[in-house]
């Protein structure tokens, strides 16, 4: 029996895909969610609804990576601790290991920011984090062999620093 068909460790990463068609469906579902998400930041009516669905975005363009390359690990008998996703990208994809720290590093406010904290997250990180979450966004797209998506002409708009003008 050829070994080739046992399921990879999660803990491994299989060769990168040669082209879109090669991806798993679930990849790019999650892709196209991160994206919705990603749009849904841009258009969010508050700041913690913003960094929310700006870090919910980054987490889905993880998750098409995962579903991409990750495989489940082969059972021993006993049960693994389970692991979030942060900990597996950065397993499964060890170029992104900068990029997994950085998103779980802020799981805890957006936690906070879901449940209507409004002090928990400044207009200033969520601009930041939309911008991040797109770039990764890229950065993910890229590693899987796609063409980057094309971004919304309102990041933009996030990224200039509001213009003061001075009154009287």
């Amino acid at each position: 029996m050829p070994t080739t068909n046992r399921p990879r460790p999660v803990t491994g990463s299989t060769p990168e895909p040669t082209g879109p068609f090669s991806l798993p469906a679930t990849t790019h579902s999650y892709l196209a969610r991160a994206a919705e998400s990603l749009h849904d930041a841009v258009d969010a009516p508050d700041v913690p609804s913003r960094y929310a669905c700006a870090h919910v975005a980054a987490l889905r363009a993880a998750a098409a990576l995962l579903a991409a390359r990750a495989r489940p690990a082969p059972s021993a008998g006993r049960r693994r601790p389970q692991k979030n996703a942060w900990i597996l990208l950065a397993e499964v994809a060890p170029e992104l290991t900068e990029w997994a720290a950085f998103f779980a590093a802020g799981a805890a406010k957006r936690a906070a920011a879901e449940a209507g904290s409004t002090r928990a997250v400044t207009e200033r990180e969520a601009d930041d984090l939309v911008r991040d979450a797109d770039r990764f966004l890229a950065v993910v797209e890229q590693a899987l062999g796609l063409g980057p998506h094309v971004a919304s002409p309102r990041l933009c708009v996030l990224a200039e620093p509001a213009r003061r003008t001075r009154v009287g």
